[in-house]
């Protein structure tokens, strides 16, 4: 009934979930712009794990094979889980390899315009994936009743690139004229 490895992927990352959940359970969180991209990136993967798991009982694959709710979960999977970290390490990182603090508040305002484009343009996927919308294809025909969730993933595609190009300045501005970051910029143990 389940396919046998989607549901070993999904034990493992289910540890790992909880093992960060734990913790930030027992750390000392510190909201900063990392943090947030961090935090989207567990949201990401959990999300991507979820339907992940859908996946992996036959009947549901059977029905969305090939469709774009594949692409949705392939999105969450990679982007989410590979794009956001790496702009966490990032805000993380950059005061000790340029010296500059990068700024907060236009890092705050990049995540979370980069995280509403990055779920406004995957996650219609799924519903387009469940609408029959199959991947692999260059062109459909019109009235298919895609036309919305292939907006909606257009528009939030556009969004999230807004969100990477504020990153991608607030970089360039502050390795120019940023803060002098300290020895310990985040005061971490």
């Amino acid at each position: 009934f389940f396919s046998a490895a989607s549901m070993t992927i999904s034990i493992f990352s289910a540890v790992q979930v909880f093992a960060w959940i734990a913790t930030l359970w027992s750390g000392r969180v510190v909201p900063t712009a990392s943090f947030h991209f961090a935090m989207g990136f567990l949201a990401a993967l959990v999300i991507g794990g979820l339907n992940g798991i859908v996946t992996a009982v036959i009947p549901v694959d059977w029905q969305v094979h090939d469709s774009y709710f594949v692409i949705a979960h392939l999105h969450y999977v990679l982007v989410g889980a590979n794009v956001l970290p790496v702009f966490a390490a990032v805000y993380y990182w950059a005061p000790k390899m340029t010296g500059r603090m990068l700024n907060e508040k236009a890092g705050k305002w990049s995540f979370w315009i980069t995280f509403i484009g990055f779920n406004l343009a995957f996650f219609p996927m799924h519903l387009s994936g469940i609408l029959g919308m199959p991947r692999r294809i260059y062109t459909y025909a019109p009235g298919l009743g895609w036309e919305w969730t292939n907006l909606a993933t257009s528009v939030g595609a556009f969004v999230m690139g807004i969100g990477v190009l504020i990153s991608i300045i607030n970089f360039i501005v502050s390795v120019r004229n940023g803060a002098i970051a300290d020895y310990n910029p985040w005061f971490a143990d």
